[in-house]
């Protein structure tokens, strides 16, 4: 998420945390500091809620058959997908 615009913000934060932070992640200034702990936080929240997700309670006969009533015609195709990538199928 680099490049993208960036407010000021007033925070409070323990100053020998936010040095230590900054030795650790090579990190120049707190505020990158501060935007490499928030992308490390949502990466980690987003992966805790792909693995819940993942173990949860498998769908039921009825939520099946209702996914199964979706339109698809939009993913058809006539291209021959094993010819286009027919070079990178396992040896």
């Amino acid at each position: 998420m680099n490049y993208m615009a960036k407010e000021k913000a007033t925070i409070t934060i323990d100053r020998a945390k936010a040095a230590l932070a900054r030795q650790v992640s090579g990190a120049r200034t707190t505020s990158e500091v501060v935007d490499l702990a928030l992308d490390q936080l949502i990466r980690a929240e987003r992966l805790r809620a792909d693995v819940a997700a993942y173990k949860g309670v498998p769908p039921t006969a009825t939520e099946l058959d209702l996914a199964l009533m979706a339109d698809t015609s939009g993913l058809a195709d006539d291209t021959d997908w094993d010819q286009l990538y027919a070079d990178d199928s396992p040896s």
